[in-house]
């Protein structure tokens, strides 16, 4: 009787068991949870494709803003580029300008340039240990005694009036008194080269050859002012030459 019970009691916990786990798998595959999962599944990928959106439509405007920003630096570069060029376009015509303006000689320039060449070409004759300095001072004697003459000459060619140089022409007297020293300044410098070639001193070798480009420099100034005022227009001008021969 009591095995009878026993076998009996296995029997009903095994089919207690058995509807147990029969529940649990009909819960499990309920249409409704499938629902659910399936409902929650949706919701991430949608979820996960709005992110994606969103990340897409960042990057779309950050791409934009680039290339805003890269289109206003290449406008901005554009810009400075004309504007330099520009610059240098008005600063040469700025240049050219003052080139033409800058083709007159005043008699002061003149009488400061041949002072100063005057004194240089003394401290250099002072200074010499290879004995040209007598020779070298006499020329330096003879420019100072013949810039303030030709100052003068050149400020009365200046100050000639329009009216007066379209009638008869520019100051031809004075015009010729300049072309006359060139040729006395220019024997001058063929002069101080020769000393050049003779001196052993570095020094003076050094400060002569400085000076002689100097009143080089200054003879192709008055060159380009005598011709400059030969080549003005006048009506008269050829008679006025005539009687200036």
């Amino acid at each position: 009787m009591k095995k009878f019970k026993i076998t009996t009691l296995i029997i009903a916990l095994f089919i207690i068991v058995t509807f147990l786990c029969l529940a649990i798998i009909v819960k499990a595959e309920d249409p409704g949870n499938a629902k659910s999962n399936e409902s929650n599944i949706n919701a991430e990928k949608r979820a996960n494709i709005n992110e994606n959106r969103n990340l897409n439509e960042s990057n779309q405007n950050l791409n934009e803003n680039r290339n805003l920003n890269e289109s206003n630096r290449n406008v901005n570069e554009n810009e400075n580029d004309n504007l330099n060029e520009n610059s240098n376009q008005n600063a040469n015509e700025n240049v050219n300008e003052n080139k033409g303006e800058n083709k007159g000689v005043t008699g002061a320039e003149h009488r400061s340039a041949v002072a100063t060449f005057v004194q240089n070409l003394l401290n250099a004759a002072n200074n010499d240990k290879s004995g040209i300095g007598d020779q070298v001072k006499a020329i330096a004697q003879a420019q100072n005694d013949t810039k303030e003459q030709e100052a003068q000459a050149i400020d009365k060619i200046n100050s000639r009036g329009k009216i007066t140089t379209f009638l008869i022409g520019s100051d031809y007297k004075n015009l010729g008194m300049l072309r006359s020293q060139m040729v006395t300044t220019q024997n001058q410098i063929n002069q101080l080269t020769a000393l050049l070639a003779k001196t052993t001193d570095p020094a003076t070798k050094a400060s002569l050859q400085a000076q002689i480009q100097v009143l080089t420099q200054e003879q192709q100034k008055i060159n380009d002012f005598i011709k400059t005022n030969e080549s003005k227009f006048s009506l008269f001008g050829w008679l006025v030459k005539l009687f200036n021969k």
